[in-house]
């Protein structure tokens, strides 16, 4: 046995000398990007050279569809519900207090509590059938109390 084991170990201290290390990989570059604002589609090209050939270069059409990549300007800030076209739906008891549900005029449901504001006014007091608000003041007016009721079928 031992003259079988001194054969491999010598066998493998052989006069070849070793494999040189692998090469680290290449780094590979990302293509560029256009500057914001340019204009015109430059061609895209792929990652590794062998992938293929160039792409050719991508245009976008509306087709009646708002570019997606175009800032959004705002023509005028909506100023919100009148309190005084809402309509007192429901009054809901919660662990913490009653909840208002208000209907707007233009059909959306809000639930409130006191002190959750709701277009020109902030509500200051919730009882079984009624919700009251503390609206915003008017020029030449002082702060002035709307109270919706609740109306019952």
């Amino acid at each position: 046995m031992a003259p079988i084991a001194g054969t491999l170990l010598l066998g493998g201290c052989g006069g070849e000398p070793p494999a040189p290390p692998a090469k680290p990989p290449t780094p590979v570059t990302a293509p560029a990007v256009p500057a914001p604002g340019a204009t015109g589609a430059a061609a895209m090209r792929p990652l590794d050279p062998g992938a293929g050939p160039v792409l050719p270069p991508l245009a976008y059409e509306a087709r009646n569809r708002r570019d997606p990549f175009s800032p959004i300007a705002l023509t005028a800030e909506t100023k919100g519900i009148n309190v005084t076209a809402a309509k007192l739906v429901g009054i809901i008891q919660g662990p913490r207090g009653a909840l208002a549900l208000v209907e707007g005029a233009d059909g959306v449901g809000y639930i409130l509590k006191i002190g959750d504001a709701l277009g020109n006014g902030r509500v200051t007091g919730i009882t079984g059938t009624t919700v009251t608000f503390a609206v915003s003041a008017q020029p030449g007016q002082g702060p002035a109390s709307v109270t919706l009721r609740l109306v019952l079928d």
